[in-house]
């Protein structure tokens, strides 16, 4: 295809963003070349021929030929086959491939959550064991001897290791020039101004391949950032690629869902297991509702009485206290020992109870038997690692074995627990994980069954937790049963994550871009969840654990999961997008007759319940708590006038004002009787006590004169100034320092540059009558001392630009011993110069700067400098400044020391120059005789 060709494919507006092809011929070459389907190279219509112990399928030889033509083609590629289709060994067969077909052993880098490592090892022994593969993980002791005694010899083909180790030891690995460097689980990418991606991006790679079983189509600023790690010098511009892909014209204009796939075809591959493999039978969802206990219902009840205002959009809908009430409210679903105090005891036992106070425990053990009976072995998922203790103790009180494995696992026992239920004829009948650490690249498949203790907001993390079981190598159906608690916020949560994953499957299915926004939980819709069911829970008194047996529960929940199915087939794409959680619009103050709020007053000063303590690893949290406490509960205030104006310290009353009020407390404390109680705590409270307690007794009421003298008083602060007004001007004092009123006056709404003055004024004549004034002065000399840094960085910046006449030619930097690799001094003098030309102090210098780089000619080929971000930038503009100043520093003591050196004129010339030229004109004055 001709560049013209490709060219004809873009409107004209875009035409400049497929990379300048008509001015950039070497683009035009390496993009007509990523098409080219003529290349000549090796094509396995088999399995690869060094694969051992076992045969790759038929879509697994055309993954691996697509890798092939990929490396042959110079083209760096996304592998995005869904979960459990065998991405590892493609990729492995890759490097096998590399090593015995290209005579290129390595060395290759694997990058892997930490979860993964022993698999992927396994993997490299039991596909290809000629790949010496090693891997990097450990304590530090353990890391400094395989870099000493393995890695830098260079014995070994292929390196395995975390991201986490990634970061920790990135000195060692820039060392070395990678043939290819794999990441999987490639969204940990995502964001390019991560750690993690900014350190990838600076090792020196020939090739790049990224894994990833999720769709990529979900956010296009995530796919440009994957894009933009494989091919800089292609998607080189977040902005052009959002402006050429725009997601508003994208959801509509077929054109550009077929370009978007024109540019993606050539980097990535995806397959779905439906098309290509046929011998896995499709998984199987039933949704078991189950009833609340009524230990349930009691904690449950607490919650929603706790935040009863916010039922009714009485209280402040802050989104931090909705979060925390509908995580309560999943805890009590899930079982209510997880609050402190539910539990009976101690003495605490392991038995009966651990069932019958929870509806999901009362369905699972009635479930397991069955599934028991029937042969299957069973993982359990949820996303509380306290919640798996308790499973843990009824997994001991029923005697099933079982692993376990959450975030605290260490590395080692994870693999032990792997390898010992997966072995043959295992023992374990339930697998234990917690939903985000269990849920990345595990190969389950003995197990065929997978219950979804407690379901995750994002549905596609309960898919990756499903498809640990259902992947190559099982042989049954696999069942999948989702517990979700009836009248509770757990139905809205489950119902809203099936419409978000039915509206994707949508979208995707057409080729197009999600609306990412439309993943965002609003405020709204978490009030509408919490709000779900609390009237019927209020309502209900008892239990509504069912009684009937196991068979007719799951008869109810496929019946219910088709109802489910088939609501949301009917629905179009407008009504998945516009779908909302109505609920009922009387108050759940009142039910059966009571009303709720006199019961809120009695229950205000309920505790919010901590988490369960089950185990002596979590004991520490109660360590610390008590150890951060600060102090006791206060004891109740003294009373005061019910009338007492409203007055602030930053108000600046004059001081007799606030005589007069205390007086006038001191009356009316002694008008009702009221006793000083005396403070165990305090020195000499008894003394303090009797003092307190004698200015009550003597106290009298104010005067007609004092009343007068108070109301005009309360007339003479800054009565018009409020909160808000007085955190404008310190903020403004903050951004401008105390001395630049006109532009503190213009950051204060609302107020004349005439108060603010008259304000600012009064505020730093009496600033020590507020009481934050330390912290209030530290903010406020935090910023002049950011204004004295800028004023000093732009000093540096002009006499180091001043000192040359064509600075973006003669300037040279005074490295020293630390000059770095990265930039070279054409770099480093180009973004001084253009940083001290855009103006270094403005807020968005940095992206202007960027823009500069990428229309610079003379960096047109420099892909290094044109893919550094706005936060890179800056980060070495701030190593540049330093070594400018230390230069300028050096100069001037140089400087000093010279004219030391030479010394002060003598006494005779300067008294000569006194007497020839005393009116410093050059000519000398006529004495008159």
């Amino acid at each position: 295809m001709s560049a013209l060709a490709l060219m004809n494919l873009l409107p004209v507006s875009n035409k400049q963003f497929l990379f300048e092809l008509e001015r950039k011929e070497h683009c035009t070459q390496a993009y007509v070349k990523y098409i080219r389907t003529e290349v000549i190279f090796i094509c396995f219509l088999v399995s690869h021929l060094d694969v051992k112990t076992g045969k790759m399928r038929d879509y697994q030889v055309r993954g691996l030929n697509w890798l092939i033509s990929l490396y042959e083609n110079g083209i760096n590629g996304i592998l995005a086959d869904e979960m459990g289709l065998g991405k590892t060994l493609q990729t492995i067969a890759l490097l096998g491939y590399m090593k015995h077909y290209r005579n290129i052993p390595g060395p290759h880098m694997v990058l892997v959550p930490k979860s993964t490592l022993y698999n992927w090892m396994n993997e490299f022994k039991r596909w290809v064991p000629s790949l010496r593969a090693v891997c990097l993980i450990g304590d530090r002791d353990e890391r400094t001897a395989l870099i000493r005694d393995v890695l830098l010899p260079g014995e070994w083909d292929v390196c395995v290791t975390s991201y986490e180790m990634l970061i920790i030891e990135k000195a060692v690995f820039k060392k070395f020039n990678w043939r290819y460097l794999v990441i999987d689980e490639a969204h940990r990418i995502k964001n390019e101004k991560s750690k993690l991606s900014e350190i990838v991006r600076e090792f020196k790679t020939t090739n790049r391949l990224l894994l990833t079983g999720t769709p990529l189509q979900n956010n296009l600023h995530e796919l440009w950032a994957l894009l933009n790690f494989l091919l800089p010098d292609v998607f080189n511009s977040s902005e052009d690629f959002d402006s050429w892909f725009d997601t508003n014209n994208c959801l509509g204009d077929q054109k550009l869902v077929e370009r978007l796939h024109t540019v993606l075809r050539p980097f990535l591959l995806r397959r779905i297991k439906a098309d290509v493999e046929k011998t896995l039978l499709p998984k199987k969802e039933i949704k078991m509702y189950v009833g609340l206990s009524k230990m349930q219902r009691e904690w449950y009840t607490k919650i929603l009485m706790k935040d009863i205002d916010i039922l009714n959009s009485a209280g402040k809908m802050d989104k931090m206290r909705l979060l925390n009430v509908l995580m309560q409210l999943r805890k009590c679903c899930n079982h209510p020992y997880l609050f402190d105090g539910a539990e009976p005891g101690p003495p605490y036992t392991t038995d009966l109870h651990l069932v019958v106070n929870s509806g999901k425990m009362a369905v699972l053990d009635k479930l397991l038997p069955k599934m028991k009976e029937q042969g299957s072995r069973v993982l359990i998922f949820s996303q509380m690692t306290r919640m798996l203790d308790i499973l843990e103790d009824y997994c001991m009180w029923r005697n099933y074995g079982y692993c376990r494995l959450d975030g605290q696992t260490p590395h080692e026992e994870r693999q032990i627990s792997i390898n010992a239920y997966n072995e043959p004829n295992s023992s374990k009948f339930i697998f234990m994980l917690s939903t985000r650490a269990g849920g990345l690249g595990i190969n389950l498949a003995t197990a065929d069954v997978v219950i979804l203790y407690d379901s995750d907001w994002n549905p596609q993390v309960d898919l990756q937790a499903m498809d640990r079981a259902h992947r190559i190598g099982q042989q049954k159906q696999v069942r999948v049963f989702r517990f979700i608690t009836e009248n509770t916020v757990e139905e809205r949560i489950v119902e809203r994550a099936e419409m978000k994953l039915r509206l994707d499957s949508i979208v995707i299915q057409q080729g197009r871009l999600v609306d990412p926004s439309a993943n965002k939980l609003g405020k709204d819709e978490m009030l509408s969840i919490i709000r779900h069911g609390a009237t019927h829970v209020f309502a209900s008194k008892e239990s509504e654990i069912t009684d009937d047996d196991i068979d007719a529960i799951l008869e109810r929940g496929e019946r219910k999961t088709m109802e489910m199915k088939e609501r949301l087939s009917s629905l179009g794409e407008s009504s998945l997008r516009n779908f909302t959680m109505d609920t009922e619009n009387s108050s759940v103050y009142t039910f059966e007759g009571e009303d709720y709020r006199e019961k809120k007053k009695v229950i205000t000063n309920w505790i919010e319940p901590p988490k369960r303590e089950r185990k002596a690893n979590y004991a520490v949290d109660a360590y610390f708590r008590e150890a951060l406490r600060v102090s006791e509960p206060k004891a109740p205030k003294a009373p005061r006038p019910p009338k007492q104006p409203n007055v602030q310290d930053f108000q600046f009353f004059p001081p007799r004002l606030f005589e007069l009020l205390e007086k006038e407390i001191l009356f009316y404390r002694k008008t009702i009787g009221y006793k000083v109680p005396r403070n165990p705590d305090m020195p000499n409270s008894a003394q303090v006590q009797k003092e307190e307690q004698a200015k009550i007794d003597e106290a009298e009421a104010l005067t007609e004169e004092e009343l007068e003298e108070k109301e005009n008083l309360l007339q003479q602060g800054f009565t018009i100034w409020n909160k808000r007004d007085f955190n404008q001007f310190i903020k403004a004092n903050e951004k401008w320092g105390r001395d630049d009123i006109e532009n503190i006056a213009r950051e204060v709404e609302g107020k004349t540059p005439e108060e603010v003055m008259e304000y600012s004024a009064v505020f730093w004549e009496r600033c020590n009558e507020l009481q934050d004034i330390e912290k209030i002065m530290a903010q406020i000399e935090r910023g002049e001392a950011r204004i004295q840094r800028r004023i000093s960085i732009k000093k540096a910046l002009d006499s180091k630009i001043g000192r040359y006449k064509a600075p973006f030619h003669q300037l040279r930097i005074s490295y020293g011993t630390n000059k770095g690799k990265n930039y070279t001094e054409e770099e480093d003098r180009f973004l001084i110069c253009m940083l001290h030309k855009l103006g270094f102090d403005k807020e968005s210098v940095y992206d202007e700067l960027r823009q500069c780089i990428r229309n610079s000619p003379q960096f047109r080929f420099d892909w290094f400098l044109k893919s550094r971000t706005a936060m890179e930038l800056q980060r070495r503009c701030n190593t540049l400044i330093t070594l400018i100043e230390r230069e300028n520093m050096e100069l001037e003591e140089r400087e000093k020391a010279e004219k030391k050196k030479r010394g002060p004129k003598t006494g005779s010339a300067q008294k000569r120059k006194s007497e020839g030229t005393p009116d410093g004109r050059g000519r000398r004055k006529k004495l008159k005789l």
